[in-house]
């Protein structure tokens, strides 16, 4: 079977991973993949948002199969568009995408299904701030509304931030969207919680918990992920109740009520206070680094499970895990997410050990002369690790990078520091 992966990233790496382990005979295909994947597929420059010449290349090398890795080309209609080709391709249409290439959509789909969220308001003005503000307690979440890879959400600790941060928005710093949301902060532990589904029937396809912020302690700047574990610590059977019965299922059946039908993979960014679950965001696809850590889990067949959502047998399958815990610390260009140099070499890569519990997964980089790597983007490479304790595969994780020799390296060494020694 021949099988096109939409991506660049490690999310992606992971998951031409995962299928080739299980699925020796396949043929993969990455657009435009990175270093890492062109050892396990054919890597293909073609923008994944350019459907016209991403189809044409589909249609020649007889395609069968596409997975969508990032947000971009769903929110843009690439599942639209190929089905009307009549190409399989895994993943949300362009409607359904809406919940997460809108924030303002979410909210008020949220606020019409009695799905519990955060109090929010859309700001248009100025005026819209200042009436927040007086019935809203510091911190306050400002969001730009469109997709912002990672970026586009600020914490802000007093009016002037908050003004600040709104009025950049207002004035076009994100291309995607000058619509302007404004929140609560909510107290709590977060979780990533994912679900996968064929339109009818959904099953859980693992929880993890990640760390966005640049900083150690999660301090300093949004990224688009530093770190994750799975499975989140604080899942029991009574919360997982209620994060399906409470949100999982209204949102769904609210989709089904408007002509909306959804189809891959779900994943719902909780908070979660005194065991009471609360909506974040959705992403509408595996995040990002969560999936390399998932993939390592799995020990179910990721190919089949993804076929069965096509021909609506998702309900007979069993999902099975690796008990052990496991971790992927990021390793970024130094100065992500703000300015960084690009095309540094990262010498002695080919020397890590890779196997069934460790893998480092590419994301920023690309092959040069001779086969050498550099790196070609913020977020560089995924060093993932499954053990018997969460505490041993972060030092193995960490082994794993301090050995790279790669001038500008940078990542956290605290990833899971909220339940590691607990």
């Amino acid at each position: 079977m021949k099988i096109g992966i939409i991506g660049s990233g490690g999310r992606e790496h992971s998951i031409c991973y995962k299928i080739k382990k299980t699925n020796k005979n396949v043929d993969l295909f990455c657009f435009p993949g990175n270093a890492g994947t062109s050892t396990i597929s054919k890597n293909v420059n073609i923008d994944p948002c350019d459907f016209d010449k991403l189809y044409s290349f589909v249609n020649k090398n007889k395609i069968e199969l596409i997975i969508v890795g990032p947000e971009l080309p769903l929110v843009g209609g690439i599942v639209d568009y190929f089905e009307k080709k009549n190409i399989k391709i895994f993943g949300p249409n362009k409607k359904a995408s809406q919940l997460e290439g809108s924030k303002i959509f979410l909210k008020n789909f949220c606020d019409k299904n009695l799905i519990p969220t955060a109090k929010f308001l859309e700001a248009k003005s100025l005026d819209d701030v200042n009436k927040f503000l007086k019935v809203t307690n510091f911190p306050i979440v400002v969001k730009s509304d469109g997709l912002a890879g990672g970026k586009g959400v600020t914490i802000c600790k007093d009016e002037e931030e908050v003004i600040n941060d709104v009025e950049e928005i207002l004035n076009g710093k994100f291309s995607s969207s000058k619509k302007v949301l404004l929140e609560e902060f909510l107290q709590g532990e977060e979780v990533s919680y994912f679900i996968i589904t064929d339109g009818k029937n959904f099953k859980t396809i693992g929880t993890a918990q990640d760390h966005k912020r640049i900083g150690e302690g999660d301090t300093g700047l949004n990224t688009g992920g530093m770190g994750a574990y799975s499975p989140s610590l604080i899942m029991n059977s009574k919360l997982e109740k209620k994060i399906i019965d409470n949100i999982i299922k209204p949102t769904l059946d609210g989709l089904n009520k408007i002509g909306i039908t959804y189809k891959g993979i779900l994943y719902a960014g909780l908070m979660v206070y005194n065991q009471e679950p609360k909506l974040i965001e959705y992403n509408i696809r595996f995040g990002d680094p969560e999936c390399q850590v998932l993939m390592m889990r799995m020990e179910s067949n990721l190919l089949d499970i993804i076929l069965s959502v096509f021909n609506e047998t998702l309900i007979h399958k069993t999902i099975n895990w690796n008990l052990n815990p496991g971790i992927t610390v990021v390793a970024a260009s130094k100065g992500y997410p703000k300015k960084f140099v690009n095309n540094e070499e990262i010498v002695n890569i080919n020397d890590v050990v890779q196997n069934d519990t460790q893998q480092l997964f590419h994301a920023g980089t690309i092959k040069g002369k001779k086969d050498k790597i550099f790196t070609n983007g913020g977020r560089v490479l995924n060093s993932t690790v499954i053990s018997e304790t969460l505490a041993d595969a972060r030092y193995r994780a960490l082994k794993i990078l301090d050995q790279l020799d790669w001038s500008n390296k940078y990542y956290r060494r605290d990833i899971g520091f909220k339940v590691i020694g607990k």
